[in-house]
């Protein structure tokens, strides 16, 4: 099991966000490249990463962040937040990402998500974020009505290296994932998948880690890593044990 500790970049500080409102956003006073060096010198050796400006406005804003984190440290990077071009694509994978996460570009645009497997084999993962079993897009704001599993099959033989299922009632809530929505894409699902939305313990981890389905690659853990209710000499154990 993969654990993927969460750094969100806003305004070049880490922040939360909860299930995606800007408005309801925690800033903390660590800076992403120090966050970084904080979870490499725990152990970890997987980052996820979401570019919230980048979100915002389309473009790679935070590029010398990454940059600067991936000469440091060496860590196995998944970044998203607003990548739509083939250009911020490539930007990210020259910069030394391992894989970038495409989300409302490639939902709203399943060409574009075909050409950039083809283009980019091996570097893509699909993050689909759902409310009540329906895909969300544009920031959370704009709710689709198809049902992510429907989506799923769809592009399922793209060539999608990794998909990150979020459930957004539970991001940033700390109120445990949906592990029963998650384990329902899981498998239907070609590529590998990683929970994401709601850590919230310790216990979290080690149910992800009981689940029967070897097709769920990893963990996403972001606010309960910050405001303390996981430690991390605690959380480096679960990859170990």
């Amino acid at each position: 099991m993969k654990i993927f500790p969460a750094i969100d970049i806003k305004d070049k500080k880490c922040v939360r966000l909860v299930k995606g409102d800007f408005d309801n956003k925690t800033e903390y006073e660590m800076s992403p490249i120090d966050q970084a060096g904080k979870y490499k010198d725990h152990g970890f050796k997987n980052l996820h990463i979401v570019d919230l400006d980048g979100a915002l406005t389309g473009e790679t804003v935070n590029l010398d962040i990454i940059q600067e984190i991936t000469r440091k440290f060496e860590l196995k990077i998944e970044i998203g937040g607003g990548v739509r071009t083939f250009e911020s694509i490539k930007k990210y994978i020259d910069v030394g990402v391992e894989k970038v996460i495409l989300g409302s570009a490639a939902i709203k645009d399943k060409k574009f998500l075909k050409e950039a497997c083809q283009k980019f084999p091996n570097k893509i993962a699909l993050g689909l974020d759902a409310k009540d079993g329906y895909l969300s897009v544009s920031g959370w704001k704009e709710n689709l009505n198809q049902l992510t599993l429907d989506f799923l099959k769809e592009v399922n033989d793209y060539g999608v290296s990794r998909l990150i299922y979020t459930d957004i009632n539970k991001d940033g809530t700390k109120s445990s994932p949906n592990f029963k929505e998650t384990e329902k894409v899981a498998e239907i699902s070609n590529c590998p998948v990683i929970i994401s939305g709601g850590v919230s313990s310790i216990d979290d981890i080690k149910k992800a880690k009981n689940l029967n389905n070897k097709n769920i690659e990893g963990i996403i853990v972001g606010k309960a890593i910050y405001d303390g209710n996981i430690k991390l000499d605690k959380l480096v154990k679960e990859l170990d044990a």
